[in-house]
């Protein structure tokens, strides 16, 4: 049998090119019409459409039709895919299969601008004099809302499931984050955004982001070592706090020349292609002291979040997002192996167990952060924990990083995933049963 490069060798050019170019454009149908289609049940129901994304990845992925599947999970690709491809390219299937292997980076690269992007929105849009107004009682909340289910979660799995330290802190780390967007809109619906407690969770849930980041790009830096020190551990700690802490800096510092910059700009796209350099750059500079570019992507975010030309920027990448991260969320579900969460395989029983863990840990910690503040006045402290709950885009944006880096087993990956799903699916039916309806008010001092 021929290896690979020598069965490419054989193909003409121009078979080549026609095999190349079927599979990329045929991967980019497949992928957003899936999405799309799943996206618009979610809406419907009222959830995120990442969810969507997600599910529309495992249809197509390993755990479904083979129609996308990851060459570093082993699995094959469907036969009927590569017979219609061969006869359309005039090359055997198996020679589809090799350049199919072969052109898949290219399609990673799309999914990690897709990344990029999306945390570089999620930075922008951190309302940062919001959570100033809140203060103390948010940071009380954030920092509680990270501690209790990372401390609980990476303890639960390394001492009770005996799971390696780094998968095991890598999966607490995936509990810390809250979806700033899954509350807000369920908040908004019920008239609650402008109360107390609606401010709390908004104020405590922006900061959560940046923690669960900082966290995040510490961990993915540590995974290269394959070893978990501690001196390692807390100079990237501190390099990404200052990271972040200059970003904030420079949100109020180098907006304003950011700003001049565009405005001297008269070529078309001068704000999206300026947003790009500034994200670029933040990616570059993280990567460059050792951590994860995700972190200067975010970083980037709120450096601009500052800019007056604030809703411009907005609006030129939330395109990008729609598109390129769409990538992103199905390539993580293509990639999911749910056969490993079979109930009725005796040997997947402990891996069931550990997703039960996971969502109860996840609940629970999020949960009890809303009695971990003192007020001065009564507030409903369900209903700031049960706001703290959905874990939605960052938990998956978390899953995601992991699953690239090759920390998790698929076993945890799935369990990760159910963690994700269940507290976003549950979290705004809990709140809608918790919260009464109440004309909106707005909050009380603090």
């Amino acid at each position: 049998m021929l290896p690979p490069l020598a069965l490419i060798a054989e193909i003409s050019p121009h078979q080549l090119e026609v095999a190349e170019t079927l599979l990329q454009v045929g991967r980019f149908l497949v992928i957003f019409i899936a999405a799309r289609a799943i996206a618009e049940v979610m809406v419907r129901l009222q959830l995120p459409t990442i969810l969507g994304e997600l599910v529309a990845g495992v249809l197509i992925g390993v755990s479904g039709l083979h129609l996308i599947v990851p060459p570093d999970t082993q699995a094959q690709i469907s036969n009927a895919l590569l017979s219609l491809l061969g006869s359309l390219a005039e090359i055997r299937p198996d020679e589809v299969a090799e350049i199919y292997n072969e052109t898949f980076p290219s399609l990673q690269s799309v999914s990690q601008i897709g990344l990029f992007a999306l945390l570089f929105l999620t930075g922008l849009e951190s309302e940062l004099d919001e959570l100033v107004a809140v203060g103390v009682q948010a940071t009380t909340v954030a920092v509680a809302g990270v501690v209790l289910p990372f401390a609980l979660g990476t303890a639960g799995l390394y001492f009770l499931f005996h799971v390696p330290l780094i998968p095991a802190v890598f999966a607490g780390a995936a509990m810390t984050a809250t979806s700033i967007g899954i509350t807000a809109s369920v908040f908004g619906e019920l008239k609650w955004l402008k109360r107390k407690e609606g401010q709390i969770v908004i104020g405590a849930a922006v900061l959560d982001d940046i923690l669960g980041i900082v966290i995040l790009a510490v961990v993915v830096a540590i995974v290269g070592g394959g070893s978990f020190s501690i001196g390692p551990v807390i100079k990237l700690g501190l390099a990404a706090v200052a990271f972040v802490a200059v970003a904030l800096v420079l949100s109020r510092k180098a907006a304003p020349a950011f700003d001049w910059v565009v405005d001297q700009l008269k070529a078309p796209g001068d704000v999206a292609v300026a947003s790009f350099v500034v994200l670029t750059l933040c990616c570059f500079a993280a990567q460059a002291i050792g951590l994860e570019a995700a972190l200067g992507a975010f970083a980037a975010g709120l450096i601009l979040s500052a800019s007056k030309h604030t809703h411009d920027i907005d609006a030129a990448v939330k395109p990008l997002v729609a598109l390129f991260a769409t990538v992103f969320f199905v390539l993580i579900g293509t990639g999911m192996d749910l056969s490993v969460l079979n109930p009725f395989d005796p040997a997947n029983r402990e891996g069931l167990i550990v997703a039960a863990f996971l969502l109860a840990v996840a609940m629970l910690g999020k949960v009890a952060t809303g009695w971990c503040y003192s007020s001065a006045s009564p507030t409903n402290r369900l209903v700031v924990g049960l706001g703290m709950m959905p874990r939605g885009e960052v938990g998956l944006i978390f899953l995601g990083l992991g699953s690239q880096a090759g920390i998790l087993t698929p076993a945890l990956e799935a369990a990760i995933l159910l963690m994700v799903i269940g507290t976003t699916f549950l979290a705004p039916i809990l709140l809608r049963l918790v919260i009464p309806s109440t004309p909106e008010v707005a909050a009380e001092p603090y």
